[in-house]
């Protein structure tokens, strides 16, 4: 790939250091942001936990940006991600980079965990698709996947390419993630509906608890990836 200058903006993002470093919010708010640097990709992710669903999403695979989209409309994310890759080979490295990305800044955002529910679980249809996603905040990296994509491709992009996505998030994130595909034929149908099953899942699994007033909720009284 070959090297050019260039800073991201990324919704009025602060100055990012590269692979991965978090970069610490001035506010005491749950946001993460992280700048992953190799020679395959540069990728720039932040994401506000308890914002309102702003969307600002560019990495240069038009159905990936979509369903970035969607993950910032269904979990009430502010999520932005900048992200310019060798998609002139494939679109491999950039999905792989944006996801271990995505679930840098996850985990940064989380902190310690304390308050959070948790758990999430939702199905989401569309159309003729059904997917259930569950999902633990649990620091213990997996991934549990059972889709049927029918086709290759969607426009573009590489179905092959959600598994990957999911993979490498929960790998970075620390999450437990199961998803099920309960129906569906359309290949885009199948996958919205599991990136809008996770946006929610993923949202009432960072929402508060109130009646736990801030208590870590694990019977060891700490959550941290292992």
């Amino acid at each position: 790939m070959q090297k050019q200058a260039f800073r991201f903006i990324c919704c009025a993002a602060t100055e990012a250091r590269d692979n991965g470093s978090p970069i610490m919010s001035p506010k005491a708010s749950r946001i993460g942001e992280v700048r992953r640097v190799t020679k395959e990709t540069n990728v720039h992710v932040k994401i506000n936990l308890d914002g309102s669903g702003v969307a600002d999403n560019n990495t240069g695979i038009p159905f990936l940006n979509h369903m970035l989209d969607q993950l910032a409309s269904h979990g009430l994310f502010d999520v932005c991600v900048k992200a310019q890759g060798d998609i002139h080979i494939d679109d491999h490295h950039t999905n792989e980079d944006v996801a271990l990305a995505i679930g840098t800044t996850l985990l940064q955002a989380l902190g310690d965990r304390q308050g959070i529910n948790r758990f999430g679980d939702f199905s989401a249809p569309l159309d003729e698709a059904l997917v259930h996603v569950a999902l633990d905040l649990s620091g213990r990296p997996h991934l549990s996947y059972d889709l049927s994509i029918p086709t290759e491709r969607v426009g573009t992009y590489d179905t092959q390419l959600v598994e990957h996505f999911f993979q490498s998030m929960a790998n970075t994130s620390g999450m437990t993630l199961h998803i099920r595909q309960l129906a569906g034929k359309n290949s885009h149908h199948i996958i919205e509906a599991t990136f809008k099953a996770f946006a929610r899942a993923l949202r009432q699994a960072t929402d508060y608890d109130v009646r736990r007033q801030g208590s870590i909720p694990s019977s060891k009284g700490v959550l941290t990836r292992s």
